[in-house]
């Protein structure tokens, strides 16, 4: 069924699609209910191609307050609503924990949306006669794996050859590779059109792209961030390991790519709105007429750890402390420093 869009109006499903050969995710919208694992045709900035349904898109709930302590990961219940009533769990020892688990296992109804912004449309409906030219596509995608090495081989250019893709929608094959410098092929294009004859499309990538084509398994013994589910590559920075407190030995925080890891990203805006609230590290606290010394900050617990001029260390919950504006320095509440210092 291919899409008219005579027939478009502000309000429709809005889907997850991505392109299972070069890794590219986006949103698209479609007049009726589809589900996950169903293959559409889409128009990608290489042209039509075969995507596949991953799910309805998340729809807006309520906004992230900075600051806010009540971060929730991607299960919403750890456990029941009773806390003693643990579900996650089944009696045979062999089932995985997520087999029981009331939140997981729930599968997501798409919802007629009103669509804004410039979300297109899946063209249509992947057919039978698709599905098939793409696996013959797929199958001959090794075979030009190699003449290609074959031809830079010849022509003694210094790139690397990473993956190669059939397009679905036109005669057309993309060459994704990598290089330290700036690479003439047209000798190389010629060769190629050729062979193939239909149009050639060599395109540079990064070290980070290269491994958000392939995939493989990271240090955490799951997929690549950048290949199972980050849209874009987001910069990171040494700035963000710093700030999280974590090692900066570099074979800790980077991944198989050679660059730091993708994940360090993730959580460094928190640290950084909680640190707001907190004194920097080396701040002086005045606590039973004596100065203590910020010596750790830690945002996972939400304490401060103090050092006192003989070596003592308390720690202090974030609630407890406060900057007083008229005095210009941080304070800890009278009750919590008459409650620690009377034990």
């Amino acid at each position: 069924m291919k899409h008219n869009p005579a027939e478009e109006d502000d309000y429709a499903y809005v889907y997850v699609i991505k392109n299972p050969s070069y890794n590219d995710v986006c949103l698209c919208a479609w007049d009726s209910i589809l589900y996950a694992g169903t293959p559409v045709v889409y128009d990608t900035r290489f042209g039509l191609d075969l995507g596949i349904v991953v799910g309805p898109a998340p729809l807006p709930g309520s906004p992230y307050v900075p600051g806010s302590a009540d971060v929730r990961g991607a299960c919403l219940h750890f456990k029941g609503e009773n806390e003693e009533d643990d579900v996650r769990y089944t009696s045979d020892e062999n089932a995985h924990q997520c087999d029981s688990c009331f939140c997981c296992q729930v599968v997501k109804e798409p919802e007629r949306i009103k669509v804004e912004g410039e979300v297109p449309w899946i063209d249509h409906l992947a057919t039978p006669s698709e599905m098939a030219r793409y696996t013959e596509n797929t199958s001959k995608e090794e075979e030009a794996l190699r003449i290609c090495r074959e031809k830079i081989r010849k022509h003694n250019l210094q790139m690397k050859l990473v993956t190669t893709h059939f397009l679905l929608g036109e005669p057309k094959v993309i060459f994704f590779f990598t290089a330290d410098e700036r690479v003439d092929f047209r000798e190389l294009v010629k060769d190629l059109v050729s062979v193939f004859r239909m149009r050639i499309e060599l395109r540079q990538i990064g070290v980070r792209d290269e491994s958000r084509l392939i995939g493989g398994l990271s240090v955490c013994g799951r997929d690549y961030c950048c290949h199972l589910m980050t849209r874009e590559m987001e910069p990171v920075t040494i700035k963000m390991a710093k700030e999280q407190n974590l090692s900066l030995n570099s074979a800790k925080i980077s991944g198989p790519c050679g660059r730091l890891l993708c994940c360090l990203a993730y959580e460094y805006d928190y640290y950084m709105e909680e640190k707001a609230g907190c004194p920097p590290e080396g701040t002086k606290i005045r606590l039973d007429h004596e100065l203590w010394r910020v010596s750790e900050i830690n945002i996972l617990s939400r304490k401060i750890t103090v050092q006192g001029s003989e070596g003592r260390t308390i720690a202090i919950p974030f609630s407890e402390i406060s900057f007083n504006s008229a005095t210009g320095y941080w304070e800890v509440s009278e009750e919590y420093e008459e409650e620690l210092f009377s034990t």
